[in-house]
């Protein structure tokens, strides 16, 4: 049995990124650029307005109001060439336009009485205002995005202005997901006698689709040793297998032996943590598998500890750890010594701090609690009290977008 932080050292110590592919500019929102980007240009490309107004010389200008002479129109999208701005004179100029020769300073339409054959400006002026100077965003040959950047409208809009169609980004990994037993039955059929419906498999498919990996449902092994092989095999062509129960040491818990068989090595087996002990961690060749306990509740909280931070990594991700800030109990806690327990909450901002209280009953068969759970805490394998009022380590569980503006 290892430690809940060496299990997770040891998957990540196994786990990498799952390569690089490059995909159409909008196919590579949310996810993680592989490879730094530099620009091909400037930009801007050239000296340009940031104001619909008149393009001056300061000189012309000294004290207010002027009145010049408009001697040309400049819109956005035209051509510099041939247009100067003359001692005495301005250029109507449009947001974006390139600045004409002679000009030093633009003059917004709002500081001015808007003439369209004489203009008067009725502010002071300032050489360089109101101009956008070449390359004064980037330069050419700037890395402007770096790797590990995640791809946002912000990056869209960079890489679109640069010309970049095609992204480098890392691939999103397969995720084969596989239940085990004789009573589950798939979802559209009404469960008979001793028959459950087989939700962990959608449970962890919403999961993985939530990191942003492209889950493979291959269905349910039966408890009989073919069924194992033929289900176990089809999902280890995946980048990631994900199996649910048939981990422990009973009778019909067939997934470690059958996985030995077809050539997976085990890195670890059960875990120091509640709920979750039973968990497996094993790696076939480059693809990681990880087996989960049957219990839904140890099913999606040990896919939050275990396997998201993994997926995150294969993803390109570097922050792939929820992070960990404290909260204060409003109860009194207990748990047995030896094992870290992870406890499902709900949280509360008061006065600048975050207040801790159980979403409810905390047996694994309790699926609502985890409905219910804004967050987890995670308490320390060698304590065994809590009292009301001491702080704990707790991260959120899930996005609860009313907690962060809380927050």
């Amino acid at each position: 049995m290892v430690a809940f932080e060496e299990a997770r050292r040891l998957i990540l110590a196994n786990v990498k990124p799952a390569g690089v592919e490059r995909v159409n500019l909008l196919e590579a929102v949310g996810r993680v650029l592989a490879e730094n980007l530099t620009a091909p240009w400037d930009m801007p490309l050239w000296d340009n307005s940031a104001m619909d107004g008149y393009a001056v010389r300061s000189a012309d200008c000294n004290g207010s109001p002027v009145s010049l002479r408009v001697s040309s129109f400049l819109p956005a999208g035209a051509r510099a060439e041939g247009v100067t701005v003359e001692p005495g004179c301005a250029v109507r100029i449009m947001t974006g336009a390139p600045l004409p020769a002679g000009c030093d300073a633009v003059v917004p339409v709002e500081e001015t009485d808007n003439g369209q054959q004489q203009v008067t400006l009725l502010e002071t002026v300032i050489s360089g205002q109101h101009i956008r100077l070449r390359g004064e965003d980037v330069g050419s040959g700037a890395t402007f995005v770096r790797a590990g950047a995640i791809i946002r409208p912000p990056e869209v809009n960079m890489l679109a202005t640069f010309g970049m169609a095609l992204v480098p980004v890392y691939r999103r990994p397969t995720v084969a997901i596989l239940s085990t037993g004789d009573e589950l039955v798939e979802l559209g059929r009404t469960p008979g006698p001793g028959e459950i419906i087989n939700s962990n498999t959608l449970s962890l498919a919403a999961a993985v689709l939530e990191t942003g990996c492209l889950p493979r449902i291959i269905g349910i092994a039966r408890d009989n040793r073919e069924s194992h092989l033929e289900k176990l095999g089809q999902g280890l062509q995946a980048d990631v297998l994900i199996t649910s129960a048939g981990v422990s040491a009973g009778d019909c818990d067939l997934v470690r032996d059958v996985l030995a068989e077809l050539g997976a090595v085990q890195v670890f087996w059960k875990v120091a943590i509640k709920p979750g002990g039973p968990t497996a961690f094993a790696m076939h060749g480059a693809t990681p598998v990880f087996s989960l306990p049957g219990n839904p509740v140890s099913t999606m909280i040990t896919f939050e500890e275990f396997v998201r931070p993994a997926l995150l990594k294969m993803l390109g991700h570097r922050q792939v750890q929820r992070p960990l800030f404290k909260a204060v109990l409003r109860e009194d806690l207990r748990k047995k010594p030896g094992k870290g327990q992870i406890i499902r909450i709900r949280l509360e901002r008061e006065g600048g701090r975050w207040y801790a209280s159980s979403a409810g009953n905390q047996q694994t068969a309790i699926l609502k609690t985890m409905v219910d759970a804004q967050a987890l805490a995670v308490l320390p394998a060698d304590s065994t009290s809590f009292a009301a009022g001491q702080e704990v380590d707790v991260h959120f569980y899930g996005n609860h977008l009313d907690l962060v503006e809380a927050a």
